[in-house]
């Protein structure tokens, strides 16, 4: 092992301090520099104007989802009704073709009634 007298431990201790001093300062100053200060803002500027493209991309789905979901309730409202207004002309057309039928059968049965008693005299 080498004992020299630079690697004794106090000596490590301060050049590491002395490392970590210079790591701040220079970290200090470069927080203060104009470059960086002007380089942060101009991201800053630019992520909020992502953000507001994001805001304004989302609002407008959200709105066209809206107006999607409208069309489609108006739309199977429309289709009931029609689908209302089909099943009331088919139950009117088979009431009426139950009467016509029914007067049919009453008529023929008069007929035959009619044709038995002409049969008789």
């Amino acid at each position: 092992m080498n004992n020299s007298k630079q690697d004794r431990f106090p000596d490590r201790l301060r050049t590491a301090s002395e490392a970590k001093q210079n790591k701040l300062e220079r970290f200090r100053a470069a927080a203060v520099n104009p470059e960086r200060l002007a380089e942060r803002a101009q991201k800053a500027e630019l992520a909020a104007t992502r953000e507001a493209k994001r805001k304004a991309k989302a609002t407008k789905l959200h709105q066209e989802n809206e107006a999607l979901e409208r069309q489609k309730s108006e739309d199977a409202k429309r289709e009931a009704e029609q689908a209302s207004l089909r099943d009331v002309a088919l139950k009117t057309e088979l009431a009426d073709q139950a009467v016509t039928l029914e007067a049919e059968r009453k008529a023929e049965r008069d007929r035959r009634y009619a044709a038995r008693r002409n049969r008789k005299h």
